[in-house]
């Protein structure tokens, strides 16, 4: 139910007689029962007409041609129609088909397939700078989450990476899986705290300043399990442990148990969990053994967030981020062209920024894209969502 001060329009139906004695009714109920319908209306998109006259000088017969005004786009299609269009391709991962229909069947605003890739272009520009502000401050955060997933870029192999801070979160397309793109995304002088999986392209950032992932952990151990005898019992005992310590987290997130608790009781489980992966390094199983010997070359990144305030003992933050792009890819098969990907990456890092500070995408896009009619950069996205 939304305020009666928002109601369009608004009926008072009274029964006119008793529906038991039939005897005719008046008066006014002081608590009407309400029943309110939400409806959109027709929606057509309008179009503006500028005609330049080029008009001759009547004393040396030149022909002067007016220009556009300032602010007014150089193409057929303005800044919200211009910001729909992106959103719906690069948000609702709608193909340019299925977009120019959308437009087409919810407005009347017939467009081509090769005019939505034209717009999704300009979009790209438009966003551009405050997409690499955006880079440029989660390189300053204190936390950074780190996650990367397969894509296509013409048809080759290519990655999708993303870095999730609390506000602000950025994606690059690469050819890359290697340390060269992480390192471009944190900078080479990273003095964060990095959250991400055991992958070996973040193994350059001091094991001092990294968290590992618990719930790929978890997986691992729980493979330990599935190979049965010396493995079986490790990897139980190792889960037995993390139980203990995401219950007792979880109490540290609520408020119910302090950190100073919380950490004398962990020494135990970090000292039982080191003395098993020790001991997994002779186990039987080469892939046991070997997964034993790699977690122990970066023991001291299980426990980071036991230490540090706002460190997570998991990378969900990064791995939810990467989900919209999963998606993506699965639909539209990656990107066509390296222009696309710009679009993708900086789409996608619009979106995923917005949505955790809360704004509004559309109209963000349509401020971003009139602005850039106007040769004005477009609205940061470091700006925090506005108190209530």
């Amino acid at each position: 139910m939304v305020p009666i001060e928002q109601v369009k329009d608004s009926y008072d139906i009274k029964p006119e007689t008793c529906r038991k004695c039939g005897h005719a009714l008046e008066g006014q109920d002081p608590e009407p029962y309400r029943h309110q319908i939400t409806e959109i209306p027709p929606v057509v998109a309008e179009i503006v007409e500028y005609r330049l006259h080029g008009l001759s000088c009547p004393e040396c017969g030149t022909e002067t041609c007016a220009e556009l005004p300032p602010g007014v786009p150089q193409g057929a299609f303005g800044p919200r129609m211009q910001a729909m269009v992106s959103l719906l391709s690069g948000r609702y991962r709608l193909s340019k088909r299925d977009t120019a229909e959308v437009m087409d069947d919810f407005f009347q605003a017939g467009i081509s397939t090769g005019s939505i890739c034209a717009l999704e272009q300009r979009s790209s520009e438009a966003i551009s700078g405050s997409v690499e502000e955006a880079r440029e401050y989660v390189k300053e955060q204190p936390v950074v989450h780190m996650d990367e997933t397969g894509w296509r870029e013409a048809n080759k192999k290519a990655w999708l990476w993303v870095a999730a801070t609390s506000l602000v979160t950025v994606f690059l397309i690469r050819c890359s899986r290697g340390s060269k793109v992480d390192k471009e995304m944190l900078g080479e002088t990273f003095g964060g705290i990095l959250n991400s999986d055991r992958w070996s392209a973040y193994n350059w950032v001091t094991v001092s300043l990294r968290q590992l992932c618990w719930s790929h952990l978890l997986r691992d151990f729980q493979a330990f399990v599935e190979r049965e005898g010396e493995s079986q019992r490790i990897g139980e005992a190792i889960l037995a442990q993390s139980d203990l310590m995401f219950e007792w987290w979880h109490r540290v997130r609520d408020g119910t148990m302090t950190r100073a608790t919380f950490q004398a009781k962990m020494k135990p489980v970090q000292q039982k969990v080191g003395k098993l992966l020790c001991q997994g390094t002779a186990c039987a199983h080469d892939k046991t053994a070997g997964t034993c010997r790699d977690i122990l070359k970066r023991e001291a990144a299980l426990w980071t967030f036991v230490h540090v305030e706002d460190v997570e003992p998991t990378n969900n933050l990064g791995e939810r981020q990467v989900r919209h792009g999963v998606l993506w890819r699965k639909m539209c098969f990656g990107t066509q062209s390296e222009a696309g990907s710009r679009f993708a990456e900086r789409i996608m890092t619009v979106v995923a920024t917005l949505k955790q500070q809360q704004r509004n995408v559309l109209d963000y896009l349509t401020e971003a894209c009139d602005a850039a009619n106007w040769g004005r950069p477009a609205p940061s996205l470091l700006l925090t969502a506005p108190t209530s």
